[in-house]
């Protein structure tokens, strides 16, 4: 059974940053790809980003320029540094590896 465990949600004010972390349990973690999801109230979920194996990244076009995705392949961990958040980015954001997700982690970013 797969593990991911999310962390570094949180209530943060618009322009404002927040770091999200996740940490797998996969032991093929360095050989997969994985990314980042959110959900909004009343929306379906979405790709933030995702990151290769080989370090290659994917954002939606809404979050490009101010959202960073990472991965430390040695402690099969993945990243998302969030810059300039606004509104909009509030939801629940999950962590993604191959079939598996995380629990998720409420960002809330208020005007």
């Amino acid at each position: 059974q797969v593990q991911l465990v999310e962390s570094g949600g949180g209530l943060v004010q618009a322009g404002g940053s927040l770091r999200l972390s996740c940490v797998a349990s996969h032991s093929l973690f360095r050989l997969l790809p994985v990314g980042w999801y959110r959900q909004a109230p009343g929306k379906q979920r979405e790709l933030v980003a995702n990151i290769t194996s080989g370090g290659s990244t994917n954002y939606a076009d809404s979050v490009k320029g101010r959202f960073t995705i990472s991965r430390d392949n040695a402690k099969k961990t993945v990243d998302l540094q969030m810059n300039s958040l606004k509104t909009e980015d509030t939801a629940v954001y999950y962590c993604h590896l191959i079939t598996f997700w995380g629990q998720g982690t409420q960002v809330t970013v208020s005007s």
